[in-house]
């Protein structure tokens, strides 16, 4: 498997296995069945509730531990520097891999200072190797590793080709941070999958649209995470590294960006409000 080199070293595959709303009943078989298929990078969350799962089908799938890169995020209602501590303890009890390989803080709301100290305690305890984190803006990203000890490893967005972020990826990776990309696929909205722009690249190159799209991202230096429990859709996504794309192609899915979110804003106000609620019941 490809990777790319975190700002510490840490190597990082460029696709990940995401288990958001796989039921945790299926999640272990699934991320076994992934590390067969021949994926090494697993993307969970405390928020996904299936966190032990994953380490079951880690051990399941018998290949070493230091093979697979594990991925978990801090919840939002886990923010703050003790709270942010207790659910780390809980994340490494439930994934029971001895350490996870990177932690990110969920989302850009509530205390992320204090659960960042906390990130960056357990990170120089050797209890995670790298810590980053997920649906922060540029400026954000760079504002906590700034006025804190680290600079995030990492920051996972939605980018799809309907939501391209080109601005915010140059930042990031001109900062020495890499982009990963959740919703790579749009979660299927307007017909991506029979998108004539992508259907055409994908005839003309003898491959599916969804592996036109994984290619395109890993062409610009982002981390996929894509999600299927079908064994022959999993052989599918790993497929993309005996082509690439060129120019052409590249431009024509540029005429797709549509410069905004298709599936949540999280510099919408409403949203951080909604958040709120969902989180706290208030």
């Amino acid at each position: 498997m490809q990777t790319f080199t975190l700002n510490n070293g840490v190597q990082i595959p460029v696709l990940g296995f995401g288990v958001f709303q796989i039921p945790p009943a299926e999640t272990a078989q699934a991320v076994a069945e992934a590390i067969k298929a021949g994926y090494r990078h697993i993307d969970t969350a405390q928020a996904y509730m299936n966190e032990a799962e994953v380490g079951q089908g880690v051990k399941q799938s018998g290949v070493a531990r230091e093979e697979i890169f594990i991925t978990s995020k801090v919840w939002v209602e886990n923010y703050g520097y003790e709270a942010a501590k207790g659910s780390l303890d809980r994340t490494l009890s439930r994934l029971d891999c001895g350490y996870i390989n990177l932690m990110l803080l969920h989302q850009p709301f509530n205390d992320i200072y204090g659960a960042w100290r906390a990130l960056e305690e357990y990170q120089a305890a050797g209890k995670i190797r790298a810590i980053g984190v997920s649906n922060f803006t540029a400026d954000r990203v760079i504002d906590l590793g700034i006025f804190n000890k680290v600079m995030p490893a990492a920051d996972q967005i939605e980018i799809n080709p309907f939501h391209q972020q080109a601005a915010q990826v140059d930042t990031l990776r001109a900062e020495g941070i890499v982009p990963e990309a959740w919703g790579p696929f749009a979660e299927g909205k307007f017909g991506i999958f029979e998108n004539p722009v992508l259907a055409a690249i994908a005839k003309k190159h003898g491959k599916s649209i969804a592996q036109v799209i994984t290619r395109w991202l890993i062409e610009r230096g982002i981390v996929v995470l894509a999600k299927s429990t079908k064994p022959a859709r999993m052989a599918e996504n790993l497929a993309v590294f005996d082509f690439t794309l060129d120019d052409d192609d590249k431009a024509q899915i540029a005429t797709l960006d549509v410069g905004k979110s298709q599936i949540i804003s999280h510099t919408d106000p409403a949203m951080v409000r909604q958040f709120k609620e969902w989180v706290f019941g208030v």
